[in-house]
């Protein structure tokens, strides 16, 4: 792997979170990798590089992109360059992120994992997209038909930024009037106040614990709308009256392993990408495994082997892309499910 060249283009806030310099440091010690300094966005890409592989979280850029015209700027050079160097493998495909970033997009996908895992019982919530004011006063129908259930958690259609973590608890059909469209209802699982983050860095996955809402009782009752910030919630350092369980109750079994590496593997497949995060709950009442949301580049906490892990997948890109030759390798970076094991960025 002699002088191959890795560029990372991310935020300098992900920089920070992931330690790219102590990874640059790792990678020198043990492999010779040529770990770029991140990549400047805002300069011609032909100058910076040439990249073997690209690392990148694009997230901020791509939103911006729907009503900025300077970060539409920037993200044409970035896909200019890509289109331009196809023996350049990229980690992950655009088209792939793109799709995370939308709610719509995402749950879609996660509702159609009970067809493809029903033999591991695994599932996700029913769910409904809101996309404008007009549709609300159609909500409780469209409820009715989609199997919706209250308590309803309610979440922004952009999964990025600081307000993709403002969500709300929906207790009535008179509280559906606090919700901001465009966004996504879902049903409300118990789950004993427990998230299981699952991190994905190529074909190594790690399950890690969160706190998480308590259990509300199930159907409509005259509770006020609850506002919450996922982020204060669901932290490993989080301290919250809503995740503070009013009753004694027995502790939940954990994940299957098997049951979360058949999910990883499907999701995989289904989303062609490698660097992704997904949240898990155990239904209280039927132990089944219900995914609530899947994450770009996650942070990574709490994954003790996150340089080693993502080393190892990229190497194992290099490796894919020097076994396909100069002609396939552009086919790869198209295709390419990769990632990154453990570490930090949001």
């Amino acid at each position: 792997m002699s002088g191959r060249r890795v560029g990372f283009c991310l935020s300098v806030k992900k920089r920070r979170r992931m330690n790219l310099d102590a990874f640059a440091e790792f990678c020198a010690s043990l492999r010779d990798i040529d770990l770029l300094r991140a990549i400047d966005l805002t300069q011609p890409l032909g100058q910076q590089g040439p990249f073997d592989v690209i690392i990148h979280k694009l997230s901020d850029v791509i939103v911006e992109a729907e009503h900025d015209s300077q970060s539409q700027q920037l993200l044409a050079n970035f896909q200019s360059y890509v289109s331009a160097h196809p023996s350049t493998a990229l980690l992950d495909p655009l088209p792939a992120m793109t799709q995370l970033l939308d709610r719509f997009a995402s749950y879609r996908i996660m509702s159609k994992l009970y067809n493809s895992l029903q033999d591991w019982r695994i599932c996700s919530p029913p769910y409904l997209e809101i996309h404008s004011a007009s549709d609300l006063s159609s909500i409780q129908q469209a409820m009715m038909t989609q199997g919706l259930s209250f308590p309803l958690i309610c979440k922004t259609r952009v999964a990025h930024g600081s307000l993709s973590h403002e969500m709300s608890l929906i207790f009535s059909a008179g509280s559906l009037a606090d919700i901001h469209p465009p966004c996504v209802l879902q049903s409300f699982v118990n789950h004993g106040a427990v998230l299981h983050k699952v991190f994905v860095v190529g074909d190594r996955h790690f399950c890690v614990e969160r706190p998480s809402l308590k259990n509300f009782p199930s159907g409509p009752c005259d509770r006020k709308t609850i506002f919450f910030n996922s982020h204060q919630v669901s932290k490993p350092e989080s301290s919250s009256d809503l995740t503070a369980l009013d009753e004694q109750m027995p502790c939940l079994p954990p994940p299957s392993s098997e049951a979360v590496a058949a999910l990883v593997r499907e999701l995989r497949i289904q989303l062609g990408m490698a660097l992704f995060g997904v949240d898990v709950i155990i239904n209280i009442h039927t132990h089944t495994l219900t995914v609530i949301d899947i994450n770009i580049f996650p942070g990574y906490e709490g994954v003790p082997q996150f340089f080693s892990s993502l080393l190892s997948h990229i190497e194992s890109v290099l490796d894919k892309q020097t076994s396909a030759g100069p002609r396939a390798s552009g086919s790869l970076e198209s295709k390419h499910t990769t990632g990154g094991p453990s570490a930090a960025t949001t």
